[in-house]
């Protein structure tokens, strides 16, 4: 359902306010409660430090799809919406007050924000999670964009100049667009960095999350196709891991087949219990098992395995922003663009409007498939 509150009207540029801010007018396409968009307009101050962006390129992720279908707890969305929804994209600067950053450079947004960069204080002042190190990605006081604050569903975006990174020449945005989510698996995998240069790892999940993980696996952290095993259900998936060896999770002898020093749960959804505890069966003792996939539903694990092996475990499902650089670097490489071009569609979905972004969340939301949507914003 679409739900007009104001006639549709060109973006205001850059207006000065009465202090030392800027304000600057965004065309949003925000969601207001499960199935209802709205077109409305919505202000940003804009400060000294930050640079405005606008989105050009983005991607449906499940997270957004489960807030369009109402696929959170009710608190959560009452908390949260009304909210211009998308946080994987890519977009081009409009604005800059910093050097580093020119008007119309390509950019890749970081959505995850952390509380010391928006207050502009140092990390060490922020809160306990920045001082103890453990990294802006567990920052208490942090944003995340389409997630409680809007995303880049809209023409005009503000972030601070360090949550915009800059995209090399050599990648093409439809690649760029997967910065991201590939970010993500980076941001998981980096506290078994250096173990991956000999461990067997096993990947659970063939959709996405599991694909650009195994591909994060094999082109940024050199794991070999020989060492590195996926599971999956559809055969038709697994055919796209040819960079990796492959098994049908129905076909897999759990109790006798090879152990693995490193296990990635991706599967999430009613799949989470069945793939962590498989993957707990395949770790060695020592072994690391790391969770990628989300649930809503609470998941019951075989914790006397857990025990008996030493099993440590470790939960991941965002990214910082050091974790973008590595990942565009290696988007640098033919080999990689061939290995993740496979998640692109066909097409790109044009939004020109909010009934065009409504009907390309429905059209995600019916048929799920292998390839991500990708939006092309035209504002």
């Amino acid at each position: 359902m679409i739900i007009k509150i104001q006639k549709r009207a060109e973006v205001e540029g850059l207006i000065p306010s009465s202090g030392s801010k800027t304000i600057i007018q965004s065309k949003a396409y925000r969601l207001i409660q499960p199935h209802q968009i709205v077109e409305s307009a919505i202000a940003h101050e804009v400060e000294e430090g930050q640079v405005v962006v606008e989105p050009s390129l983005g991607s449906i992720c499940h997270a957004d799809l489960r807030y369009y279908s109402g696929n959170r707890r009710p608190e959560a969305l009452a908390r949260k919406l009304p909210m211009a929804l998308i946080h994987e994209g890519i977009g081009k600067i409009v604005s800059s007050g910093v050097p580093e950053l020119q008007t119309g450079q390509r950019v890749v947004v970081v959505p995850n924000i952390p509380g010391y960069l928006t207050d502009g204080i140092p990390p060490d002042q922020c809160c306990p999670a920045c001082r103890s190190g453990h990294g802006e990605n567990y920052c208490h006081r942090g944003r995340f964009l389409g997630s409680g604050v809007d995303g880049l569903a809209q023409s005009r975006l503000v972030v601070p100049a360090p949550c915009a990174i800059p995209v090399p020449d050599e990648v093409p945005d439809g690649i760029a667009v997967l910065t991201e989510l590939c970010s993500v698996s980076y941001q998981a995998l980096a506290a078994v960095a250096d173990k991956l240069a000999a461990s067997k790892v096993a990947v659970f999940g063939d959709g996405p999350v599991g694909f650009l993980a195994a591909a994060v696996l094999h082109h940024v952290y050199g794991v070999e196709r020989e060492r590195l095993l996926v599971f999956g259900a559809i055969p038709e998936k697994l055919a796209q891991f040819d960079f990796a060896t492959v098994s049908l999770v129905q076909d897999y002898d759990f109790s006798s087949g090879p152990r693995f020093d490193i296990a990635v749960e991706c599967t999430g959804g009613r799949f989470s219990e069945s793939a962590i505890n498989q993957a707990i069966a395949v770790l060695r003792p020592g072994g690391q098992l790391i969770l990628m996939g989300v649930t809503e539903d609470r998941v019951p694990i075989n914790t006397r395995d857990v025990l008996e092996k030493g099993i440590k475990m470790r939960g991941s499902s965002r990214s910082s922003r050091t974790d973008f650089v590595p990942v565009l670097q290696a988007m640098k490489d033919a080999g990689c663009q061939r290995t993740l071009g496979r998640l692109l569609p066909e097409r790109r979905t044009v939004i020109d409007s909010a009934e065009d972004f409504d009907a390309a969340m429905r059209e995600a939301e019916a048929h799920r498939s292998w390839a991500k949507v990708l939006l092309d914003f035209r504002w």
